[in-house]
């Protein structure tokens, strides 16, 4: 599939993420406006807000564009988001006969501040990146043991914390925990030593479900997927994670890039999951691409420095697709609700300077990282600024997801001194 050409001169650049081909969704702001939807074309955002009060886009009787967040929108399924999204090509194309009006409802994005997309119902996290879990494994369990005996049956995974889901941006700060080394007679509280990133892709669910649910029917219940950063306190984790697995170690913050790419945008890019080692049960097994061969990055700037990436993969590097992880979410008959967030796990590719989180790029410390400028790390210091970066490369045209950034800040004194 070419480029789409829009009259939206900025969109149509080879190398710009937001073309006619993408049209992402987001919430903004302006100094004029209070948070509203908003859909990317160019270096624009079209208020879907003022496109909907102007007759541009109608929905039918109810206004599904009142409230500043995605999820109402989330909940009335496929054949509604395929007529939004065929009404906004329409109106943005090139040669489109209501330009002038449309041009009346765009806001420059550079002086917009964007918000959370939609609000997250429920978070579960996944470890299905079979590079990392064998990465890890290593370290800890040895190259014999480095995959827990169910790892190829199921997608492993955890329920995170909806309230600390924060949109790119947001600082974060490092955090207070029980810290118990390997040599230790008892843990100590301190701040987290060991603060780590996790490159992954968040799928959003989008229409509810209450019961098990087919591969293929995940999938369709799929609205869109953005970048996600799992932020990890590797030595509380390390601490507290036997016999159950993350808790306090995860719940500081997972932040996600602005805008919510939908799953149509992603359609040319499908792939195939890995070839099984292990036959999956029934239903888990593959029904087709699930996949998507999305570039992925990441990037490190320390305070007053220079950014600098320090590791490249890919999305198709995944062994478990995101409709498997919902396919499996729903066995136990699990309801899953619109707004729904599924964190990949960490993707991983086979190379060194492929790896997603700095645990494994330091291998655990062992091997720290030289930047550019001479400084090294093992993990991430006070005023680091790590950012996320994800692109799918079409015939002519980008699809991207905007940034997912988050600076570290210290750790407050402690909140516990007396």
């Amino acid at each position: 599939m070419p480029l789409k050409k829009s009259w939206v001169t900025s969109a149509n650049s080879a190398d710009h993420p937001f073309p006619l081909n993408n049209l992402p969704y987001g919430v903004f702001s302006t100094t004029d406006s209070d948070p509203r939807c908003g859909v990317a074309i160019g270096d624009m955002i079209l208020d879907l807000q003022a496109a909907e009060a102007a007759g541009l886009v109608d929905m039918g009787e109810e206004a599904l564009f009142e409230l500043p967040f995605w999820n109402e929108f989330m909940e009335e399924g496929p054949a509604v988001w395929a007529t939004l999204r065929n009404r906004l090509i329409a109106l943005l194309q090139e040669g489109a006969e209501e330009q002038k009006k449309v041009e009346a409802c765009l806001v420059p994005m550079a002086d917009a501040e964007m918000h959370m997309p939609f609000m997250v119902s429920e978070y579960t996290d996944f470890y299905a990146g079979r590079h990392h879990a064998t990465n890890v494994g290593t370290m800890f369990r040895g190259a014999e043991n480095a995959l827990p005996p169910n790892w190829l049956h199921i997608p492993i995974g955890y329920n995170g914390r909806a309230s600390s889901v924060v949109v790119s941006g947001t600082d974060v700060r490092r955090p207070w925990g029980q810290l118990k080394g390997p040599n230790d007679d008892a843990p100590r509280w301190a701040p987290c030593a060991r603060f780590d990133i996790e490159l992954e892709m968040g799928a959003i669910v989008g229409t509810p479900s209450d019961g098990p649910i087919t591969v293929q029917e995940a999938d369709d219940h799929i609205f869109g997927y953005v970048l996600l950063n799992d932020w990890s306190a590797r030595d509380i984790q390390a601490w507290e994670y036997q016999p159950l697995g993350p808790f306090q170690a995860k719940a500081t913050a997972t932040s996600i890039s602005p805008w919510i790419v939908t799953k149509a945008a992603l359609e040319p890019f499908r792939c195939e999951t890995p070839a099984r080692e292990v036959e999956l049960l029934d239903h888990l097994k593959d029904c087709g691409p699930m996949l998507y061969d999305i570039d992925l990055a990441v990037s490190l700037r320390p305070e007053g420095g220079e950014e600098a990436t320090i590791a490249r993969t890919n999305y198709k590097e995944m062994y478990y697709s995101a409709a498997q992880q919902l396919a499996h979410h729903t066995t136990s008959g699990c309801p899953m609700n619109a707004g729904d967030l599924l964190g990949s796990g960490t993707i991983s590719g086979p190379n060194k300077d492929e790896r997603g989180s700095l645990l494994e790029l330091s291998w655990g410390g062992k091997e720290p990282l030289t930047l550019p400028s001479g400084d090294t790390r093992s993990f991430i210091e006070d005023g680091d600024t790590l950012t996320l970066k994800g692109a799918a490369k079409g015939d002519g045209y980008t699809i991207g997801f905007g940034d997912c950034t988050g600076t570290v800040l210290p750790a407050l004194s402690d909140p516990f001194a007396r």
